[in-house]
């Protein structure tokens, strides 16, 4: 089964039409999209958007075999002139599904939002999953055959990914591609970046591909440290690194602090964040979970365990430091580090970069600063990616 995205920009496209934003100015040449719209073996077109026709004849295809044109979402302002020759475009029900004189078999999929999401089977079996902007699938069935190739909303709903790799529609060789892109996130290497951490990827307009056929699908890096400052947007990253996948353990080692209320405030707005989905453990007891199998973890803090761990030491009296303390808390980072080292589990942590600023005034604050960089050198020599978050931007360091 042969597909060529026509476009694969929001409804509107991008640039957006008289947007100024940063990422609308960016979106030029090969970041410039159309409205999404795709092409089967010439013979199925999903969504019909302005300039259809001139769209494939710049990809080297026509649309004079289309025998079906299916709408995913509703289509708002002016309607789109249907090109001569082709038929009128309708939706299928959810739930029913048709057979194209071709062979092709398609599946309306429902959804969570407006709009409907088509499974569609090639002639020679291959699988496509093409879903709508701004929906994600309802009412899966577990366990289900893994598609060969799922196109989505993956910036604006990447709990639809989640959903699909929970009943396993996308597996380990599941081609999944970036469609209906909008300025959310600015083109280029950002976009590229943020669709790996969720094992997607992004193609310019017009590129033609065959469903089924090996791709170089992206590696989701197992072992990632999110670095940054205070309110640098480091928790932010940390979680939309998985926040496309299923059933992840978010482990809080700041505790619930009781009587509190401003931490209870910052602990309320990070749990609204989360997927409903995520489990929450608060624990500073990070090595057991590290070597135990089970889906992935999101740590958040290390500073605030290297705060338990200090207290528990007696870091903070200069005597017991000198005595015991110092020695005792290598240890209990180096068991920290081995265990990452060795874990089979998906994991992201958070740490605060503390080491930039003033020096603090006391010795206590210095023996804290002092370890916490310790720590975060030795963590960070065991991930595959290392990023530091600066005013909301992910510099990568590593990976």
């Amino acid at each position: 089964m042969e597909l060529t995205l026509l476009g694969t920009g929001a409804p509107t496209g991008l640039p957006r039409p008289d947007c100024p934003c940063a990422a609308c100015a960016a979106a030029l040449g090969p970041d410039a999209r159309a409205a999404t719209a795709l092409l089967l073996d010439g013979a199925l077109l999903l969504d019909l958007t302005p300039g259809a026709a001139f769209a494939a004849a710049r990809a080297g295809r026509s649309l004079t075999g289309v025998r079906q044109v299916l709408l995913s979402h509703p289509h708002n302002g002016p309607a789109v002139e249907v090109p001569a020759g082709l038929p009128q475009p309708g939706r299928v029900p959810d739930g029913r599904e048709l057979t194209l004189l071709t062979g092709h078999r398609v599946r309306a999929v429902a959804m969570d939002a407006p709009g409907t999401g088509y499974a569609v089977t090639g002639p020679e079996g291959q699988r496509l999953l093409y879903l709508p902007p701004g929906g994600a699938p309802a009412g899966l069935a577990e366990p289900a055959e893994s598609y060969d190739m799922v196109l989505a909303d993956v910036v604006g709903r990447p709990d639809a990914l989640a959903k699909l790799r929970a009943v396993g529609s996308i597996g380990p060789t599941t081609d999944v591609l970036a469609v209906h892109l909008d300025h959310d996130v600015p083109p280029g290497p950002e976009l590229a970046r943020r669709l790996a951490a969720a094992g997607a990827r992004a193609v310019p307009d017009g590129v033609t591909l065959a469903v089924g056929a090996y791709e170089d699908v992206p590696d989701v890096p197992r072992r990632t440290l999110v670095l940054g400052g205070a309110r640098s947007g480091k928790s932010v990253e940390a979680e939309r690194r998985l926040e496309a996948f299923p059933d992840v353990l978010y482990v809080a080692t700041g505790g619930s602090r009781n009587g509190d209320t401003e931490w209870s405030s910052r602990v309320a707005a990070h749990r609204e964040r989360r997927p409903g989905s995520w489990q929450t453990v608060e624990t500073c007891d990070l090595v057991p979970l590290l070597k135990e199998e089970g889906p992935p973890l999101l740590v958040d803090c290390l500073s605030l365990w290297l705060t338990d761990a200090m207290d528990s030491v007696g870091a903070w009296d200069d005597a017991v430091w000198a005595e015991r303390g110092e020695k005792a808390l290598r240890e209990r980072v180096r068991e920290l580090t081995e265990a990452m080292r060795v874990t089979r589990r998906t994991v992201v942590a958070v740490s605060n970069e503390v080491g930039s600023g003033i020096v603090p005034s006391t010795a206590s604050g210095r023996r804290y600063r002092d370890e916490l960089g310790r720590l975060n050198a030795g963590f960070a020599a065991e991930c595959e990616h290392v990023l530091l978050v600066v005013a909301g931007q992910a510099v990568v360091l590593r990976g």
